[in-house]
């Protein structure tokens, strides 16, 4: 019988730690970039140095769990997150994907019609709410206030909402209380903006798709559109406007931007509706939004 050479313990237990390392490490990345954070501002917040921060991304830097309870803290998530495969789903909607997931497909269409039956007053009333996503740059704002004299209802811009809240500016705001107090008045906000207004058109802040509960309820009660557009264009448009934060300090300012764009794209793209502002004037780009957001109102 020929000799057979198998793997040692310590060969299988170097493999499985360095990809545990490596998908850690990704997941990291992704949640920094989907809170619009830069490794250095991350490295700030969680006092872990940049450097290891960089090891510990591509999977290179055997971080303890010490350091990682900080950089959660800094993210303001649950250091479980780090090990869920999707952070973003919460358990209720697992548990329907997963039943869902197990009928055969004619028998999905009579589910449909059953909660169009049951629910249609409530997803009317989800239609009124129009909400608008995206990265800064993409036209949330001015795009926003056009639609609302369309629709004849407020226009409410979240992050001011989050300001009055506050009695704060959002820098004073987060140099007091941190991405955390943000996160709290932004959810406050919302509810607000829901609760007042039977028909409004809100303008959210970009990173708004990186906190779960608050991504939830947005999705839950309103129709939401992405606007989208190219990095290049959401940094021009940036420039144009008189920020130079974007670039300020930063020399690798675009593939920041491009990072958060890549991580945030699968939660934009739980929009109902997207609209594409690349290359377009502002009449072309109004006129794709008003006309997705009237056709969502129109009986199916």
């Amino acid at each position: 019988m020929p000799d057979t050479i198998e793997p040692s313990s310590q060969s299988v237990s170097n493999v499985s730690t360095n990809g545990f390392l490596a998908k850690l490490g990704e997941r990291i990345r992704s949640l920094r970039a989907r809170r619009g954070m830069t490794r250095k501002m991350l490295a700030q917040y969680s006092l872990v140095s940049e450097r290891h921060l960089a090891q510990v991304e591509v999977g290179k830097g055997n971080i303890s769990v010490l350091l990682l309870q900080q950089i959660a803290a800094a993210l303001s998530l649950p250091i479980a997150h780090f090990f869920q495969d999707d952070v973003h789903s919460s358990h209720e909607r697992q548990i329907i994907d997963q039943i869902l997931a197990r009928l055969p497909t004619p028998l999905l269409g009579e589910i449909r019609k059953q909660l169009v039956r049951d629910h249609g007053q409530f997803e009317q009333g989800r239609r009124s709410h129009i909400a608008l996503i995206g990265l800064r740059g993409a036209g949330k704002s001015t795009l926003g206030a056009r639609l609302a004299k369309e629709l004849v209802c407020p226009f409410i811009e979240l992050d001011r909402e989050v300001e009055h809240l506050a009695g704060l500016g959002l820098s004073e705001l987060f140099s007091l209380y941190g991405q955390a107090g943000y996160r709290r008045f932004e959810r406050r906000a919302l509810e607000t903006a829901l609760k007042e207004h039977e028909s409004v058109v809100i303008a959210t802040g970009g990173s708004i798709v990186s906190e779960a509960a608050t991504f939830d309820l947005l999705l839950s009660r309103c129709f939401t559109v992405w606007l989208k557009a190219e990095p290049e264009e959401h940094m021009s448009r940036v420039l144009a406007q008189g920020d130079l934060r974007p670039m300020a300090g930063n020399k690798a300012a675009m593939d920041d931007l491009k990072q958060i764009l890549r991580g945030r794209a699968p939660l934009y793209g739980k929009a109902d509706h997207s609209v594409d502002t690349s290359h377009q004037s502002f009449d072309q780009a109004l006129a794709q939004l008003v006309r997705s957001v009237k056709q969502s109102k129109e009986p199916k």
